[in-house]
Order: C-alpha cells, then structure tokens, then sequence
C-alpha cells in the first residue's frame, strides 16, 4: 500500500504543521552535522491539542488498509500521536522504550501484548529509517509481527527504500514533496525557501 493521494483534509493539516511551528524553514543544524533549510519538529504537537486530533485523525485512512493487532508508538516524539491515534480509532497500543527498565517488571515494551500478535508501528518522521530499525527489533525480539510502518512525514530520505529492502513495507499520511507544493502554489512559504529546500533534500537523497 502506498501513500494517498493528497485529498481535501490535507492542506488544512499541513497549513496547521507550519503555523505551530511544527515545521520551520531557515538554517539548522541536523543531527547528522548536516545544515538545512528546514526543520521538522512534530514534538510540538503535545502544546496544540486540536491539531494533535487532527493529525490523530489523518493516520486512521491508512491504518484501515492495514490488518494489526496493536499500535506501536516509538518514543518520544510518537507517543503523543499513536495516542490519539488509539483513542479515535479504538486501537490497543504499546511502545518499546528507548532504555530497558531496570526495575519492577524490567520491560523492553509497555503495554499488554501477546506473543504472535502483529504490531503495527507508529512514527512522527521518516528520514533514513534508522530508529525504525531499533524499535522493530524490540518488538519482534519480544515475540511480536511487524510488517508496516506509518509516518506523518515523510522526508523522502531513503528510510521507504531501506524498509522495503528489509521487508517492511512504510506508508506516509504526507511526504515533504507534497507539503511544498502546496505551500509553494498557496503562496505560504516564499519561493526562495522552498526552493532552497528542493535543492537541499535533492543532494541529500531525496
């Protein structure tokens, strides 16, 4: 399954992302070391909570495609989305933690689960694919199926490709060329801008 196309409830949600600052265009330093043009940041959302339900909202279409047992929320920044993820939809959801604990239960997944269900994962961003990596290999150590991944953006940076080559298939609710063309062809974000980010996500594998 692949992402949908870009339908009528969309714009308002990507209009949402850049006025709280969910999405920044100017000059930042990445992780990588690499300096961008434009910064994602969906931690935002916890301080928006409507457009945390609309976001929620977005990813259901998708999921509905999908067959799972449980949602998996990868920590942080998705915990806060596959939670109103799960509350509109209905669905169960765990999250493998980032540290295993090391008291009381020593769990490397909360939530209940049973062994051989099949988890569905829950991510604010993809860029290379690497965190994915990490939480699905939590999740399938503890006895769970993965076979997809669901992301608000996709920054189409390799991690769709590096999924697939690994079995997995990623699906998107938005990817980064659909957010500028339409703030390009609203007039939103000036030109120079988003040209500048076309020009920086083609010479880093976009």
């Amino acid at each position: 399954m692949t992402s949908p196309s870009w339908n009528a409830s969309l714009p308002g949600l990507a209009d949402g992302l850049l006025s709280a600052g969910c999405i920044k265009f100017g000059s930042f330093t990445l992780k990588s070391g690499l300096q961008s043009p434009i910064y994602i940041d969906l931690r935002q959302l916890i301080s928006f909570p409507s457009l945390l339900e609309q976001v929620g909202a977005a990813y259901l279409p998708l999921l509905a495609t999908l067959k799972f047992d449980r949602l998996a929320g990868l920590p942080y920044a998705a915990i806060p989305i596959a939670t109103a993820v799960s509350l509109q939809g209905g669905y169960p959801m765990i999250y493998p933690r980032k540290e295993t604990k090391q008291y009381g239960t020593k769990a490397d997944i909360e939530g209940e689960f049973h062994v051989g269900e099949t988890a569905v994962v829950i991510d604010d961003l993809a860029t290379t694919g690497g965190s994915k990596f990490e939480a699905i290999q939590k999740l399938t150590a503890a006895g769970l199926l993965v076979k997809d991944v669901v992301v608000l953006v996709d920054r189409q940076s390799g991690a769709k490709q590096a999924l697939a080559e690994a079995g997995y298939t990623m699906h998107a609710v938005l990817t980064i060329t659909q957010l500028l063309d339409h703030w390009q062809a609203d007039g939103t974000v000036e030109s120079d801008k988003i040209e500048a980010t076309r020009e920086f996500l083609s010479q880093t594998g976009a």
